[in-house]
């Protein structure tokens, strides 16, 4: 029986009157003689330096290696782009809820007391948030006489020092007559009406500005009511709607974020009002007009820090020049930076510890992004969100450590029964996993035939997330 198909394919061409071709008479592939060659070479090869794995199986595991990180990378990077787009898209609705999450870690604990003496839940939310809002209440009230008398004073002080501007710009070494000085106020001020437009565009936009922060603090205060009364609730529900596995992870590592940033926000409250009082009394002293309105900014501007300090304490510097003089600006200069070094070096360390504290330049970069990206209120969240990153990253690497058997459950604080849980399982799968090679590497040692059965080789996808 023939093993080709050449009857079958001349019968073919006959059928569309071609010639089919012949048959060879030796079958095989033969191709052209290289030059040089000869029939059978002589001599064995040359040696090789590579006895051992092939360099080409070495290049190739590193190539898998990076393209597979690649695209892990890529991947990564796809997913945080569509999940800012997002963001901007709902931003709108996203700021209401991290403002009340911000605000309710600071009001939680007064709702808990209530709950302790027997009030109801609800009863125990209403009463906090009412006597939250009558001292917000009670300080503008307090703040808006000063500033509606004091900053007449201010306004005619700033004008004698325009004055006294224009009389040393008169002087020497400038010598600048009264024309020439008149000639630069009147285009300083025509440049001011040829913008009016602009400026009536920004006022307008300040306006909606005003609108959209009203609707957003309306928004923050019903789900501040909500986070407070239900917040319990939350982590139960998680687990429930999770399952034991991840539920676990997610008790322990919300709770960790919930304390690191409840435990930032009132530190910085704490630390900001030592601030404001020392600042505040310094300018009362001094007699520097707007003092409890500047002690109240420096005590917003300590939530933004570094910054905010900075800016605060700007603002009194020039608040004390205009009014009072360089000797009272420089004095009031001195009383900022001491209150920033008692600080920096004595309240920061001793209130919130080694573990929450992180190195300035992040702080730094994480106002500077949050400030770029969404202004005064990403200046504001930058360092509480990074905080929680920075825990959420911890968590990940216990958990890495957990699982390479480097580390024991017993050798980790937790925050939850949850979190030891879950720290005991993946204490568990790493010593299964250990044991599992130990196991593998004696039978290869042996010789055995499981070992010798080659390993088969992952889809694409098992390729990409590393099985391989």
């Amino acid at each position: 029986m023939p093993t080709h198909d050449l009857p079958h394919e001349a019968r073919a061409a006959a059928s569309l009157d071609v010639q089919a071709e012949e048959p060879a008479a030796e079958p095989g592939h033969r191709p052209p003689t290289v030059p040089g060659s000869h029939r059978r070479p002589d001599g064995p090869p040359a040696p090789t330096t590579n006895v051992g794995v092939d360099r080409i199986r070495v290049i190739g595991d590193g190539f898998r290696f990076v393209t597979a990180w690649s695209l892990r990378l890529i991947i990564v990077a796809v997913a945080l782009w569509l999940l800012w787009w997002i963001l901007e898209k709902v931003w709108f609705g996203v700021l209401p809820i991290l403002l009340a999450l911000i605000v309710a870690t600071v009001l939680a604990p007064v709702v808990a007391l209530g709950r302790r003496i027997g009030l109801p839940s609800s009863l125990a939310t209403v009463l906090t948030l009412l006597l939250s809002l009558a001292v917000l209440a009670g300080v503008v009230a307090g703040l808006v006489p000063s500033i509606a008398t004091q900053s007449r004073e201010i306004f005619q002080q700033a004008r004698e020092g325009v004055g006294q501007v224009r009389s040393w710009i008169s002087g020497p070494p400038l010598n600048l007559d009264d024309a020439q000085v008149d000639e630069y106020l009147n285009s300083g001020v025509s440049w001011i009406q040829e913008r009016s437009s602009e400026t009536a565009g920004a006022v307008a936009s300040g306006l909606g500005a005003v609108g959209s922060a009203l609707v957003t603090l309306a928004l923050m205060l019903v789900l501040l009511f909500f986070f407070l009364k239900d917040g319990p609730q939350f982590l139960p529900w998680v687990r429930r709607t999770t399952g034991r596995t991840v539920g676990r992870h997610l008790t322990e590592v919300l709770s960790r974020m919930w304390g690191t940033l409840g435990g930032f926000i009132r530190t910085q409250a704490i630390v900001s009002a030592a601030d404001a009082v020392l600042i505040g009394a310094g300018l009362l002293i001094l007699q520097v007009p707007l003092a409890l309105t500047l002690a109240v900014l420096t005590f917003l501007g300590g939530f933004i820090p570094i910054v905010g300090a900075v800016v605060a304490g700007g603002i009194a510097v020039l608040v004390a020049l205009v009014t009072q003089g360089l000797t009272s600006a420089l004095i009031v200069l001195g009383l900022v930076l001491l209150v920033q070094q008692i600080e920096g070096n004595v309240l920061q360390p001793m209130l919130q510890g080694r573990s929450m504290q992180m190195h300035p330049g992040i702080v730094l970069l994480a106002v500077a992004g949050g400030s770029t990206l969404f202004g005064i209120i990403g200046a504001f969240l930058a360092v509480p969100f990074a905080a929680t990153f920075v825990v959420g990253l911890r968590y990940l690497s216990e958990q890495v450590d957990l699982r390479s058997g480097d580390i024991g459950a017993a050798e980790l604080p937790f925050v939850t029964p949850e979190g030891y849980v879950a720290a005991a399982q993946a204490e568990y799968a790493a010593t299964a996993a250990r044991e599992a090679e130990q196991t593998a590497m004696a039978a290869a040692a042996q010789g055995t035939v499981a070992s010798a059965v080659p390993r088969e080789r992952p889809g694409f996808v098992g390729w990409l997330l590393g099985r391989h």
